[in-house]
């Protein structure tokens, strides 16, 4: 049967969104990478951002706050005091606040711990204001906050690439580009409108903001400042980058000290952005078939019509739900004693070596140290329980079903929900509220030699399955709920 109505994705609900300038001072520790030999910044590539988007129901039921940081992540230990603070500060219950990052590995390491070494004197400083300006952010998103249409558009990019690469003539996985497994990534793209008027815009891509890598000194938000730039260039309008799950996946061209790749990576994800926006139909019209046109040809004659109040209704639905998932531990994991004697003994290696002048031998345990130490901080703030209490949430606005979860899962997250749901666009955030979990690998990945997610990840294999089976779950309640109807 010929479709006749082609309907446009969309969602209604209160909307309002803000920034603000989060850029550190030039000269704090900046050291992410363990085959860096700087600790301190030395300058600024382009700012970073704090960006809070406010959205509520449309019968003032239900408030979400979503705040994005151009960060890599938090520990344990800072990330409970900025949810606090910011609740303090805000009013906000922690059901209500959502904190999340762009994933930069080139804004610096915010691990109070860090204080003892170049630069790290500034990070105290630093971490203690950004609850203030997050607040900030948060009271201008709240004042400009009004009823508004988001309208939902997709297509592909192919700036990013899964990155589970095997070395053959070494016999062991690398992360890093991958071109026997390209293939285009899904690009979904938002456009908030008021009065047909664009107010703002959400990028929602997986790849991983890892262009800049140990070669690069310089403060930046890796291709996200160029995206933004891009598109706000053309919409007049702030916009917003959120990151999809990406655990496998990063940049083609990648791992460099060039600042100018990072800018092409975004301005690439920045165009594909805008081709969607400019294809998109106007707000709150469906493409509906009028009939044949007789001329030269019979034509067919198609309209963008005006909602009915029917339509309206439907795209005005807000669901939430807060799950906890839980999930086993890695039965390899390594218990925290022992983790803290290894690193106390990759630490005397590094002593001695560097004391007898052994520079290549120095780089190495470098690293290692940097590895242990980061193995220690993924590990102290773990429950000690049977399993691990995943925290994952779901939205239904309108068309379209949002979600978020803590950690680095794997692309298939997304993909495997995009395959279940094909008619509802999707909204995929990670690194929500935190990354205790770390890397969540398909189950596949653990047996790949020397691969690095499953030798950093914290959970068993197939736990991922289970995540994506969990939220699966509750989209397919949500999409029966409304076929009832």
């Amino acid at each position: 049967m010929s479709t006749t109505i082609v309907r446009t994705p969309a969602s209604r609900c209160e909307f309002g969104m803000a920034w603000t300038d989060i850029t550190p001072q030039v000269g704090m520790y900046h050291r992410m990478w363990g085959a860096a030999s700087h600790d301190r910044s030395t300058g600024i590539h382009r700012p970073l951002r704090a960006t809070v988007v406010v959205m509520w129901s449309l019968d003032h039921s239900r408030q979400t706050v979503l705040v994005s940081l151009d960060h890599c992540l938090l520990r344990a230990p800072e990330m409970e005091a900025l949810l606090s603070e910011t609740c303090r500060l805000t009013g906000l219950s922690r059901s209500e606040l959502l904190v999340t990052f762009s994933h930069t590995h080139s804004a610096g390491y915010l691990s109070r711990d860090r204080t003892d070494f170049p630069g790290g004197e500034l990070i105290g400083p630093y971490l203690d204001s950004l609850p203030s300006k997050i607040a900030e952010a948060f009271r201008a998103a709240e004042a400009n906050a009004q009823p508004a249409t988001l309208t939902y558009g997709s297509t592909t990019c192919e700036m990013g690439c899964q990155r589970d690469y095997f070395d053959e003539s070494r016999g062991h996985f690398v992360c890093g580009f991958n071109p026997d497994a390209a293939e285009p990534l899904p690009l979904n793209v938002v456009r908030v409108s008021v009065d047909n008027d664009v107010v703002a815009t959400i990028v929602n891509y997986p790849c991983h903001t890892t262009t800049l890598a140990w070669e690069n000194t310089l403060v930046s938000p890796d291709y996200v400042g160029a995206l933004r730039e891009v598109v706000e260039r053309e919409t007049h309008a702030p916009c917003l980058f959120l990151l999809a799950p990406c655990g496998d996946i990063g940049p083609r061209d990648g791992y460099v000290g060039d600042t100018s790749i990072a800018d092409r990576n975004g301005r690439q994800v920045g165009f594909a952005a805008l081709s969607v926006i400019a294809g998109m139909n106007p707000a709150e019209t469906d493409h509906v078939y009028q009939g044949p046109v007789f001329s030269g040809a019979t034509l067919g004659n198609w309209r963008h019509r005006r909602w009915s109040s029917e339509r309206l209704a439907s795209t005005a639905t807000a669901k939430h739900a807060a799950l906890t998932v839980p999930l086993p531990y890695l039965p390899s994991l390594p218990k925290l004693a022992e983790a803290e004697q290894l690193h106390r003994e990759l630490i005397a290696a590094e002593q001695a070596a560097r004391a007898s002048g052994l520079d290549t031998e120095v780089a190495i345990l470098r690293a290692k140290v940097e590895r242990q130490r980061r193995l220690l901080d993924r590990i102290r703030p773990l429950p000690q329980t049977e399993t691990y209490p995943l925290p994952a949430w779901g939205w239904q606005w309108g068309d379209a079903f949002w979600i978020a979860v803590e950690g680095e899962p794997y692309h298939f997250l997304q993909s495997e929900l995009i395959r279940q749901f094909p008619n509802r666009p999707l909204i995929a955030i990670t690194l929500a509220n935190g990354t205790n979990c770390s890397y969540m690998p398909i189950r596949e990945a653990y047996s790949k030699p020397q691969l690095y997610q499953p030798e950093v990840a914290l959970l068993a294999p197939g736990t991922l399955e289970t995540l994506t089976d969990v939220l699966g779950r509750q989209l397919s309640e949500w999409a029966g709920e409304e076929n009832v109807r």
